[in-house]
């Protein structure tokens, strides 16, 4: 709250799309990562007999196959448009009631399934009101380390995805509100900690996959043959987020329904969409493509504004920069030090300052803009398919 009270969010202005890529592209990567963790761990869970642990691979990979192939359904020629795209919209919603259809179908009772709970009540049983000065003074005294730790993570994590959702190429229209919603986030984090609920606040993969589910796009090919996806707009509202979580809301009254109909929602089903959303999220990361050009031919690469105006071997080095960050940042968050991951993030905007030394200022443009592909060869090669 003293962050947004102070505009403390204008030092977000400092961080580029150097650290933005590195940030999204670490969110993408723990999806991913805990996905496919969770759905192998089943291989050798002595409790899960080896068909079921096969079956929930099967339903892991269903559940992502279906829901990417209906998202891809918006650029397809087949079907009415509004069939498209509801497909396209709801692809992922699809995708699980396919899964779960088919397990119930064949009676897959041994697969790890989603635990609901029977009655509105605490997970442990506890009272509802957290009892915060059942501690020792010195500890309460003591938390403001890493309380602090906690606030610089959730200062980044709101914000930096904030830059992300706002940024030029989605062309938004409603402006954006970086300390109001600072405000909004620690009037709820204070809140929720009363009640021992976990704390909220913007989370990357699901806001970027919701702005992707509202833009409306066109596919542009480009000179050298490849197709750029282009937001042109994006159906701005605060219907859908509403919805969505009234929705969460009602699934109270649903669970039990489930129970008592024996409709359980395997485990794998959730991690398959889990699989989903980290690998959705990585389209528009530049530091992904670019990444990506270290296994193409160079004669083969995609004429992108950066791969025009950099030269391959500045190109290729500071997009290594940017994974050394990336990996550096996965150690600490899976090492001791986990504690400290907030400042390490934040470590990332003085590295990005000291590149000015070691790149020109054309090449920094061309690699770190906040344009997707530069207007010139957009205005030249658009092209409706």
């Amino acid at each position: 709250m003293l962050a947004a009270i102070t505009n403390a969010s204008s030092f977000i202005r400092f961080c580029t799309r150097f650290t933005d890529e590195i940030f999204a592209l670490l969110i993408s990567a723990i999806f991913i990562y805990e996905a496919l963790k969770n759905v192998l761990a089943v291989f050798s869970d002595e409790s899960v007999s080896d068909h079921s642990a096969l079956m929930s691979l099967v339903l892991a990979l269903l559940t992502f196959y279906v829901a990417l192939s209906l998202r891809n359904m918006r650029a397809s020629r087949y079907l009415r448009h509004r069939v498209r795209e509801f497909l396209s919209d709801f692809g992922s919603v699809i995708a699980i009631g396919i899964a779960t259809y088919i397990a119930v179908f064949l009676h897959e009772g041994g697969l790890p399934s989603l635990s609901i709970p029977a009655t509105f009540t605490t997970t442990s049983g506890r009272p509802w009101i957290i009892d915060i000065f059942s501690i020792p003074t010195w500890v309460i005294l003591a938390s403001a380390v890493p309380a602090l730790l906690c606030t610089v993570l959730v200062y980044l994590d709101q914000n930096i995805t904030s830059r992300l959702i706002n940024q030029s190429s989605h062309k938004l229209k409603k402006g954006a509100a970086y300390h109001q919603d600072m405000l909004v986030v620690g009037l709820l984090i204070g809140a929720f900690s009363v009640f021992g609920l976990p704390w909220l606040v913007a989370a990357t993969v699901r806001s970027l996959n919701h702005l992707r589910a509202l833009a409306h796009v066109d596919e542009t090919l480009l000179p050298d043959g490849t197709r750029r996806t282009i937001i042109t707009s994006v159906q701005e509202n605060r219907l859908t987020g509403l919805a969505i979580h009234l929705l969460i809301g009602a699934s109270i009254l649903v669970l039990p329904i489930m129970t008592r109909s024996g409709i359980e929602i395997p485990m794998a089903v959730l991690f398959g969409l889990f699989l989903y959303m980290g690998a959705t999220s990585l389209g528009g990361n530049q530091l992904f493509d670019r990444l990506k050009l270290w296994m193409m031919d160079p004669e083969l690469y995609p004429r992108t504004h950066y791969v025009r105006k950099v030269s391959p071997a500045k190109l290729h080095l500071f997009t290594a920069i940017q994974l050394a960050g990336l990996v550096v940042l996965w150690i600490v968050k899976t090492s001791s030090l986990a504690m400290l991951f907030p400042l390490f993030i934040a470590l990332l905007v003085p590295l990005r300052l000291v590149l000015n030394k070691f790149f020109d200022a054309k090449d920094l443009a061309a690699l770190d803009s906040e344009e997707d592909a530069d207007e010139e060869t957009l205005q030249e090669s658009r092209k409706l398919v």
